[in-house]
């Protein structure tokens, strides 16, 4: 049985986001900006279905998504790009592979404890993230 990841997380620390956007090609101004926000993850998880609202103060990002079906996903909100997504889950992570222009794009979301652990992934470049849920 997947873990449940329902419920409202807080960024509790960031490491190495800043060259994660550097591989995604992010421009400075951005990058910049990105990397001073703290942003909350909203989830709702029901059964296969699965929406994660990332929210700050610059910009906010939806995913909303069925495990196991590939879907195109609009970046816009990030990097500009478009790529093919499929999320599956890997024992008790959440595991996403993102493929278009840059490779080896996707992350990694797992809970231990109350915090909910994100791995980013782009271009051999790894960032993580934890959140802890409120």
């Amino acid at each position: 049985m997947p873990v449940d990841l329902n419920g409202y997380w807080k960024m509790i620390s960031s490491d190495n986001f800043e060259e994660y956007l550097k591989a995604l090609d992010v421009n400075v101004a951005i990058r910049k900006i990105a990397t001073l926000l703290k942003p909350d993850k909203d989830i709702v998880h029901e059964g296969d279905h699965i929406v994660i609202k990332t929210l700050s103060t610059f910009k906010n990002y939806n995913m909303d998504f069925y495990v196991g079906k590939e879907f195109e996903e609009d970046l816009s909100g990030v990097d500009d790009r478009k790529c093919m997504t499929t999320i599956t889950w890997e024992g008790e992570r959440l595991v996403c592979v993102q493929k278009g222009e840059i490779e080896g794009r996707g992350w990694s979301h797992w809970v231990e404890g109350d915090e909910l652990h994100l791995e980013l992934r782009a271009a051999g470049v790894v960032s993580k993230q934890i959140f802890k849920k409120t």
